[in-house]
């Protein structure tokens, strides 16, 4: 068998496992029943700290914002067919790689400004921010001692703007509101030449895994990992406290034959960040310590930390004349996320001259809004059966049950009497957007409460009563 006859095959089974784990962009999640416990004191007190934020913002950022199409995936030929179709321009697939490369030497975002961006998540209700430090093309937003290939090189106009080190100068704004830190990374670089690599029998056609063989050329993949893990090292070092480290591409990883021994990286890292999370997505084992559902919510409480990654428009990346999920939309995922357990990162692509778009910026303020009134029954909660029962979902703490009423539309009817059906012992019911003390009977259905006249033009998005446990 000749040496490309070999690549092919070995290639081929690559491929149908890459598939597996990631479909047109779209991670799968793992299995709860395979999740593995940490059993680092340190990591499982981080987890009730995630557990208990229940809100992030998540920010897809590069220069392929300038596009307004799929971030990084159209530079895959063999995912051609469903990510270039915002491609509006005939050229062929090398050409238009070589021009989505380039993009850096176009990428000015001259009116980012990292506090105004703090000041909305926190407007918001945003408790941690998950932001791509580096997607699959290998673009870095950091000032990266490992690639040329980044905000701050001479070869992107960005350069000598005060904020070109980009991360830096995030994560210091957010972590001065009080917000978490996730590092987003992609396992996964199609710039570098150590995993790209040119002079090897596939030529100019790739796919997501490296242009080689590993296992027939471990010294250009070592050269890979060691790429990889400097740079996982460098964010962890070099840029203050990190609450998560969150990796993506799935496919990067030991039964794909693409082994960069993350966890002897994160295993060093928390001696310096202790009790660091991990979110290594879809690989299971000690270091994805949550799940991470992409663009979906389980049917059922996972009894397992997770996290359910969702698009605010229809896009990850920033999108010309996008759409945007109305606060009433993002309000009621986010209820329907957390009756079940989870956390929602609700995900925003800045434009390319570095602002956040003016209709994401509305939904977000209008979530935050909300959550300013009603934050009690989200916040450091945890599941509650029966979790939702008809246009009712439940949270509690250890001294509350909260029973949150929804709204769907704003033309739904707004009773004076509520059945809230729980059938524990419980010594008063208020109502958290005024801290009024309600009225209520006890029946087999549930509590039959007395809630005053509604007196708004449309229904709220939802309404939230603390039953103060016996």
């Amino acid at each position: 068998m000749s040496e490309l006859e070999n690549m092919k095959e070995l290639t081929e089974g690559a491929a149908e496992q890459e598939q597996e784990k990631v479909e047109n962009g779209v991670h799968n999640y793992s299995s709860a029943d395979e999740y593995v416990w940490p059993t680092d004191p340190k990591v499982l007190e981080k987890l009730e700290w995630f557990q208990d934020q229940k809100l992030a913002l998540m920010m897809h950022w590069g220069p392929y914002s300038q596009l307004g199409i799929v971030e990084s995936w159209a530079l895959s030929d063999a995912d051609a067919e469903w990510s270039r179709g915002g491609v509006d321009w005939e050229v062929t697939g090398k050409e238009f790689k070589k021009q989505y490369f380039d993009l850096n030497k176009t990428f000015n975002p001259i009116r980012f400004e990292p506090e105004k961006w703090a000041d909305i998540a926190q407007e918001a209700g945003v408790k941690y921010l998950i932001f791509t430090t580096k997607h699959h093309d290998g673009f870095c937003m950091w000032d990266t001692k490992y690639s040329d290939y980044k905000l701050t090189a001479p070869d992107c106009p960005f350069h000598t703007h005060k904020y070109a080190d980009a991360v830096g100068y995030l994560f210091e704004a957010f972590r001065r509101r009080g917000i978490g830190i996730a590092a987003y990374f992609s396992k996964a670089d199609w710039h570098v030449d150590s995993y790209w690599a040119e002079g090897f029998p596939r030529g100019d056609y790739m796919y997501r895994g490296p242009s080689y063989v590993p296992a027939e050329h471990p010294e250009k993949w070592e050269e890979f990992v060691t790429f990889t893990q400097n740079q996982i090292k460098e964010l962890a070092s070099e840029y203050g406290k990190l609450d998560i480290m969150w990796f993506d591409a799935g496919w990067v990883c030991e039964e794909s034959d693409q082994d960069i021994r993350l966890g002897e990286v994160i295993e060093e890292i928390r001696k310096w960040q202790p009790g660091m999370l991990c979110a290594d997505r879809t690989i299971g084992g000690l270091y994805e310590n949550y799940i991470t559902p992409e663009q979906c919510v389980p049917e059922k409480p996972l009894n397992v930390p997770w996290e359910s990654n969702i698009t605010l428009g229809t896009s990850f990346s920033f999108k010309y004349e996008d759409t945007y999920k109305s606060p009433r939309e993002v309000v009621l995922l986010l209820i329907d996320i957390v009756a079940k357990g989870g956390n929602l990162a609700i995900n925003v692509g800045p434009q390319p001259d570095g602002r956040l778009p003016e209709g994401a910026v509305r939904s977000l303020k209008g979530m935050g809004a909300w959550l300013k009134v009603n934050g009690e029954a989200i916040y450091a909660t945890r599941v509650c059966a029966p979790y939702k029962q008809g246009t009712i979902a439940f949270t509690q703490n250890a001294e509350n049950i909260y029973a949150i009423e929804t709204f769907e539309s704003a033309d739904m009817p707004v009773g004076e009497r509520v059945v809230i059906p729980c059938s524990a012992d419980v010594e008063k019911i208020t109502l958290l957007e005024t801290g009024e003390e309600l009225e209520y009977v006890k029946k087999e259905a549930g509590y039959e409460v007395t809630v005053p006249a509604y007196e708004g033009e449309e229904a709220p998005i939802a309404r939230a009563f603390c039953l103060k446990k016996a």
